[in-house]
């Protein structure tokens, strides 16, 4: 065997390398000197071992890492009765661990300014790792990590976190009393002035600058948590006005010096001719702005634009909300140019449209805007979409916006806006843990008996490490971020007056995220999920998320949910935690990834319909947040079909997306569909089916990978997942 073997592992600093066979032979060698004569092993004995274990590295189905290695090394000298060498080889490990655990930092930063760190640059599909102000968030992030890990959190969440048993989400932002998600209360901040880098925002006197004021908000926020935030175009629709009646009076004044008749028609024409320019103009700014600008944390805001036409009063303002949602409609179906000039699908702002009475038929009166919306899923990804009739069965009457991509606040009677109806804007969700259901399955041998048990043991565990993402917000000062607690995004708190009351009594939400329901089902039933057997099964797991939620917030008056977790990183290292800790079992850890939430594998054979009919049951025990979703193919010339699955959704599920394809070779102009195949090394790259492109500098991929659209690329884990998807259409 060759002393290089063409497959890679993950070095402890994250980067992936090839495998060398000739370190673990001199690792050998050297432990074998330290020994005396007697008991060294012999040239052959230590290459049998060396070649057992190249063996088993290319015969994984992952990329191993280093530990993995060494445990296979002691292993194979044991076997050659090598004793004494095991000895010498353990204590030479442990000396480097001690040394390696002097500093926890330096080596996972160097790695990532090298830009060789498999992990933490292809963590987020919408970071760009090269670039300085995306490095040095990943630097900080590395830093508040090993805080984290070593000061902030107890050893028992730590430990579980490290072996997957449990995720505890952005970890890289513990250290910093920062929050996850939010909806933003534009109306109170456009309404009533706001401040932003300490000057004063004034109410503004026309839509224009209203969404020029709007986008420096969304930048302000972003910079000053970690999760999505969400606004509505409702909350802008009343300056449509604003600026009809400023244009109407202009349009009199210049008639006026010019002798021109005063005709009211002729006047009311241009006036909304003028108006239409001026609302392009506005969603422009909010579309470029928010494409273009960079927060701190190195990316574009993650942020989603609500399309709710209802949410305004009848008449003119939801006409107004019409038009501004049909020229975001018609701006988002053309793109943004990219550097080569190439039309493109952005990654943001997110899109949602809400489904209606009066846009869901053609004889409704906005289904012009449904058939816009029908258009742009096609060519773009978004909107997705929200069933108003299926939210109110579930939602206690009220329709409303998650935030970010899926996070769902819970509906509070304690909490209410001045007139009296339920409050959402403003209010924010805390953080969230993940326990992976799959661990629990494997943990129990099957045993059902063993496996509430053990659900049980870990859902504390989960409650304990919510309780600490709870009390690690506790005293934060609103000085911290007054563009979100004194300024009006999230309150209107006095300088130095704490947070503390808005993280109690339902004003903010916390979420126990759960993965991996269907292969916990197959590993204790043998059966999919969409088996009834199963489906039984897995109805009562999420049933006993939501009883423990509900005992944890009567307990302590704070608004714990179960939330469907967006998996992009966490379903690579769950996947290779779970084969370290149970081997392959086939159907259960033999991927390199675990499904996101209550999904339907992305493997199995079901049509849309039955997909989205099958998810909306457990939709029902996912309050805290989740979206399904349909893989389709290229469907821009059958636009009827689109909307036949519009409505399904608006008759059936609560929130869903259709997921097609949006791909461009810069090498050869293609525009299908960009494919994924093995390197010769067996590593998962992007290729051009029309030129053979490889190089992922050269072309753009956008795929929907956790709610988000993505526009970098992914980790060989979700890589996969995204190669193992079957269309549902």
């Amino acid at each position: 065997m060759s002393s290089k073997v063409k497959t890679k592992i993950i070095k402890r600093n994250g980067e992936e390398v090839d495998f060398d066979l000739s370190k673990i032979v001199n690792a050998i060698k050297k432990a074998n000197h330290e020994v005396p004569a007697i008991h060294k092993m012999n040239q052959h004995q230590i290459r049998a071992v060396a070649d057992n274990v190249a063996a088993q590295v290319k015969n994984s189905s992952h990329a191993v890492n280093v530990e993995d290695i060494q445990n296979m090394v002691e292993t194979g000298i044991m076997e050659m009765r090598g004793y004494e060498v095991a000895q010498k080889y353990v204590r030479y490990r442990f000396k480097r661990e001690l040394s390696r655990k002097s500093n926890t930092t330096d080596d996972g930063i160097l790695s990532l300014i090298e830009n060789i760190n498999e992990e933490v640059t292809q963590e987020n599909s919408n970071k760009n790792p090269v670039i300085n102000s995306t490095q040095r968030d990943y630097m900080a992030g590395e830093v508040s990590k090993d805080l984290t890990r070593r000061v902030l959190l107890p050893e028992e969440i730590i430990r579980a976190h490290e072996e997957g048993i449990i995720h505890f989400h952005d970890s890289d932002y513990f250290a910093q009393k920062e929050h996850n998600c939010d909806l933003i209360n534009l109306e109170d901040m456009l309404q009533n002035g706001t401040v932003i880098s300490e000057t004063m925002i004034e109410k503004p006197h026309s839509f224009f600058t209203a969404c020029n004021v709007t986008t420096q908000i969304v930048a302000q926020v972003a910079s000053n948590q970690y999760g999505g935030q969400s606004f509505t175009l409702a909350h802008l629709a009343p300056f449509v006005d604003v600026s009809r009646k400023k244009l109407r009076r202009n349009v009199i004044k210049e008639r006026e010096a010019c002798h021109e008749t005063m005709d009211e028609a002729v006047i009311d024409q241009i006036t909304e001719m003028r108006l239409r320019d001026e609302i392009k103009q506005g969603i422009q700014t909010i579309q470029y702005q928010l494409v273009t600008l960079m927060t701190c944390n190195g990316q574009a805001p993650f942020v989603t634009v609500f399309m709710y036409l209802d949410e305004v009063p009848e008449g003119r303002t939801r006409d107004d909300l019409a038009m501004v949602i049909e020229e975001v409609l018609k701006q988002r179906i053309q793109g943004v140019k990219n550097e080569k000039g190439v039309w493109i699908t952005p990654a943001f702002p997110k899109l949602i449209y809400a489904l209606d009475e009066d846009n869901i038929t053609p004889d409704s009166k906005y289904w012009y805007l449904t058939e816009l919306a029908a258009k742009c899923t096609a060519k773009r990804m978004v909107p997705d979409y929200i069933s108003a009739k299926v939210m109110r069965s579930l939602k206690q009457g009220e329709v409303y916006t998650c935030m970010g991509c899926r996070s769902f606040l819970t509906v509070e009677d304690s909490q209410r806006n001045p007139d009296g109806s339920h409050k959402f804007y403003g209010r924010f969700n805390q953080g969230v843990v993940t326990i992976n259901l799959v661990d629990v399955a494997c943990s129990s041998e099957g045993d059902m008996d063993e496996f509430w048990k053990i659900l049980d043991e870990r859902l504390e565990l989960c409650h304990r490490a919510l309780r600490c993402r709870h009390e690690r917000l506790l005293g934060t000062v609103s000085d911290v971020a007054p563009i979100l607690w004194q300024h009006g995004a999230l309150a209107r708190l006095k300088k130095g007056e704490t947070i503390d009351k808005l993280l109690y009594n339902g004003y903010s939400t916390i979420s126990l995220g759960y993965a991996g329901l269907y292969e916990m089902c197959v590993r204790m039933t043998g059966k999919s999920h969409t088996d009834p057997e199963a489906k039984e099964f897995a109805l009562k797991v999420m049933q006993k998320l939501n009883d423990k939620c509900k005992e944890w917030k009567e307990a302590e008056n704070i608004s714990y949910s179960v939330y469907g977790t967006p998996m992009e990183s966490t379903t690579y290292k769950f996947a290779k935690c779970l084969q370290k800790r149970f081997g392959i079992i086939p159907g259960v850890t033999d991927k390199n990834y675990i499904t996101n939430s209550y999904h339907v594998h992305v493997t199995e054979e079901i049509d849309a319909f039955s997909k989205l009919a099958f998810e909306a049951e457990f939709q029902k025990l996912s309050p805290g947040g989740a979206i399904s979703y349909i893989e389709v193919p290229n469907m821009q010339d059958n636009i009827p079909a689109v909307l036949s699955v519009m409505q399904f959704i608006y008759d059936n599920i609560m929130y869903a997306e259709l997921n097609t394809k949006s791909d461009y070779c810069e090498v050869c102009g293609y525009d299908g569909e960009i494919q994924i195949k093995e390197d010769e090394s067996g590593k998962l790259i992007w290729e051009c089916p029309n030129c053979g492109n490889t190089d992922q500098d050269q072309m753009f991929v956008a795929r929907r990978t956790c709610g988000y659209i993505g526009t970098q690329f992914w980790n060989q884990g979700r890589t996969q997942e995204i190669k193992d998807r079957v269309l549902h259409l």
